[in-house]
């Protein structure tokens, strides 16, 4: 990085080995120069959802790293992990990273698997809370979605694993496609609540789920593939029941978007925290 040039801004797609798939991030490796202004600058003229950006280098694979919406820094994000961590890799070769973030320290592997690079994140430590039921009647409210809408196999909850979600699962496919809500209204709803994203959920089998989540408060109207919602959901899923303690869930996301992209949940018994894996590759 130089006062001339400005930093060195990659752009990575994440879980998906597609460069038009996925769910693209900024980058910015050296970012020891930058304040929170200048970050937030890069992530709104990128205007993907997320940005990362590595402050320090603490030590051997070892990082702190900042994440940036084009409105406002966010705890964590999954996407603009594995994105970074497949740029590390790129440049140091595959092995073991770890990230701090805001929610905590976050470990990252990454492992070449015949010509792709995987990246597997594990989260900090979930939680899931029940949701009022005046805030689940204004979410509906401003999805434009009934109570009858939903699947009563998978009642509603929020969900952490790094960052707040909204998990709210459609009974239908088709009720997942048709995703047309109000902006500000939902924006307000999620800045109360203090979420990053709903994680608008169809079970399409024992173990696989297609996903969708808006992202208002972040500044898009939907996000195409959600590292930390994965993640929050996978413990959401173990929590009640829906799946075993051990179990390996396949969420796919972006397809709606013209943006497919798959994530692998990984969840290990005797373990509270959840692993999230993808693929990914430089957009450019």
């Amino acid at each position: 990085m130089t006062a001339d040039s400005g930093p060195e801004v990659l752009r990575y797609t994440a879980f998906s080995a597609d460069p038009a798939g996925g769910n693209p991030a900024g980058v910015v490796l050296d970012a020891g120069g930058l304040d929170e202004e200048r970050m937030l600058a890069i992530a709104a003229e990128l205007g993907y959802s997320e940005s990362a950006f590595l402050t320090e280098r603490t030590g051997e694979g070892a990082y702190t790293i900042r994440y940036f919406s084009p409105k406002a820094e966010v705890p964590f994000c999954g996407h603009a992990t594995v994105a970074t961590a497949l740029a590390l890799a790129e440049r140091d070769g595959p092995g073991e990273l770890e990230f701090a973030t805001a929610a905590g320290p976050v470990p990252v592997t990454v492992v070449r698997e015949g010509g792709e690079l995987r990246a597997t994140l594990t989260s900090v430590a979930p939680r899931i809370e029940e949701v009022a039921d005046a805030d689940l009647a204004e979410a509906l409210a401003a999805l434009d979605w009934l109570a009858a809408d939903l699947d009563p196999e998978l009642p509603p909850r929020i969900a952490y694993a790094g960052a707040r979600h909204l998990v709210l699962a459609a009974a239908t496919r088709e009720r997942l496609a048709e995703l047309a809500y109000d902006f500000a209204r939902l924006e307000a709803l999620m800045h109360r609540l203090e979420l990053t994203t709903l994680q608008l959920v169809w079970r399409e089998g024992p173990e696989v789920f297609h996903v969708r989540d808006p992202f208002p408060v972040g500044g898009v109207v939907e996000d195409p593939a959600t590292g930390a919602a994965a993640a929050a959901f996978g413990a959401y899923a173990r929590e009640l029941g829906i799946v075993p303690e051990a179990s390996a869930l396949t969420l796919h996301q972006g397809a709606n978007m013209g943006r497919p992209g798959t994530l692998t949940v990984e969840l290990r018994a005797g373990d509270p925290r959840v692993r999230v894996s993808g693929t990914g590759t430089r957009i450019g």
